[in-house]
C-alpha cells in the first residue's frame, strides 16, 4: 500500500511541474518575442562630403521617426570608407557579418560594394543617379531581386538654362569628372545632348583621383569660361582646391548640388540632398515595417530641383545675377551669402 500512495504522489507531482512550466501563452510569448527582434541595420557611405552627409543625416532621421532610432528601436553600425577601395570592400563584409535586417548604401561605390557581398539581405540605394548602369538594378520599375531605394535624377537641362541665362556669351562649356565614374560619364553625355539647345559645346576635361584635380582644373581655367561640375564625389570632396582656382581665374563653377554652391559654386539647380536621405529612410522603414519587398518594390526616382545661388561668390566674379533667379532662389530658401 505504501509503495502505491508513493506512486500516486510522484505521478501528481510530474503532472503539476508540467502544468505550471507549459501553457498556451509560453509557446506564444516565445513566438511574440523572436518576431520583435531588434533589428539591426547596416549603413556604408563611400566618403565625407556634404552632399553624402547630408543624404545620410536624412536617412538617419527619418528611420528614428518611423521607430527604428539606434538603441531604440534598432541597432544601426553607420561606416564610411572615406573614398578607398578596399575599405568599401572590408567594411561591407564587416556589415554583412552582422546579419542585418536590412543594409543602406550611400553613393553608387558604397551600393555597388554591398551588391557584392549581399545577396539576399534587403538593401535600399541612397541615393543612386544611375543605378542601372552601375549594375545595381536592371529595371527601374520591377528591381526583381534584393535591392531597390532612391535614384536622383541630375535636372541638366534646367541647370544648363540656368547657366545660359547667367552666362549667355559662353559657347563653350568646360566640364570636369573622374574618368571611372559611371554616374559621370551618363552625366557627360546628357550634357553634350542637350548643351546645342543653348548654343554651347561640352569640353570635357577628366581626372584619375583627387591628387590630378590642382593641375587638371588650372589647364582647364585657362580654356573656358565656365565649368560644369557633374555629381562627381571626387570632385566634390575636393571642392576647395577646385574653387581657389577658379576664383584666381575669376570662372564660374555651376556644380549639382546646393551644397556645392555653398562651397563656393556659383548657381545651380539641385536637388535637397536630405530630402534624398529622407526619401532613403521611408523606403527602408517601409522594408522593415513588412509592408514592402525590394523585389517588387519600383525604385523612386526623384529629379525636381531648386535654385541655389551664391551672391557673395557673384559679386567676388563680378558676375551681375538677374533679378528674377535671385528672387526666386530667395523664396525658395536657397540664397546663399
Amino acid at each position: 500500500m505504501k509503495r502505491l500512495y508513493a506512486s500516486i504522489i510522484l505521478v501528481l507531482g510530474f503532472l503539476l511541474v508540467a502544468f505550471f512550466s507549459y501553457h498556451p501563452g509560453n509557446a506564444q510569448s516565445k513566438s511574440n518575442s523572436a518576431s520583435t527582434k531588434t533589428p539591426t541595420i547596416g549603413i556604408l557611405q563611400s566618403l565625407s562630403q556634404p552632399a553624402l552627409d547630408d543624404i545620410t543625416k536624412g536617412t538617419v532621421d527619418q528611420l528614428a521617426k518611423r521607430g527604428y532610432k539606434d538603441g531604440k528601436g534598432a541597432h544601426i553600425t553607420l561606416l564610411n570608407a572615406q573614398g578607398d577601395q578596399s575599405n568599401l570592400k572590408s567594411m561591407s563584409e564587416k556589415l554583412n557579418d552582422q546579419n542585418p535586417a536590412l543594409t543602406i548604401g550611400i553613393a553608387t561605390p558604397a551600393a555597388q560594394a554591398l551588391a557584392n557581398v549581399q545577396k539576399t539581405t534587403p538593401m535600399i540605394m541612397g541615393a543612386i543617379s544611375s543605378p542601372i548602369q552601375a549594375g545595381l538594378v536592371t529595371d527601374l520599375k520591377h528591381p526583381g531581386h534584393n535591392i531597390t531605394g532612391v535614384s536622383n535624377t541630375n535636372p541638366t537641362n534646367d541647370q544648363l538654362k540656368l547657366i545660359h541665362e547667367i552666362v549667355p556669351n559662353v559657347t563653350e562649356l568646360g566640364v570636369i569628372y573622374t574618368a571611372g565614374n559611371v554616374t559621370s560619364q551618363v552625366a557627360v553625355k546628357e550634357l553634350q545632348r542637350l548643351a546645342p539647345k543653348y548654343g554651347m559645346t561640352i569640353k570635357p576635361y577628366t581626372i584619375a583621383t583627387t591628387n590630378d584635380l590642382d593641375q587638371v582644373s588650372q589647364q582647364m581655367l585657362k580654356e573656358v569660361k565656365a565649368v560644369y561640375i557633374p555629381q562627381d564625389n571626387n570632385i566634390a570632396s575636393a571642392m576647395k582646391t577646385l574653387v581657389k582656382n577658379a576664383n584666381i581665374a575669376k570662372i564660374p563653377l555651376f556644380p549639382p548640388a546646393g551644397t556645392m554652391v555653398q562651397d563656393g559654386g556659383l548657381a545651380t539647380i539641385g536637388i535637397n540632398q536630405y530630402d534624398l536621405g529622407v526619401a532613403t529612410g521611408n523606403m527602408a522603414a517601409d522594408v522593415l515595417d513588412g509592408k514592402s519587398k525590394p523585389a517588387t518594390t519600383p525604385v523612386q526616382v526623384i529629379g525636381k530641383g531648386q535654385p541655389y545661388i551664391n551672391t557673395t561668390e557673384a559679386k567676388l566674379l563680378g558676375i551681375k545675377i538677374p533679378q528674377h533667379l535671385l528672387d526666386d532662389a530667395k523664396a525658395k530658401g536657397g540664397l546663399v551669402k
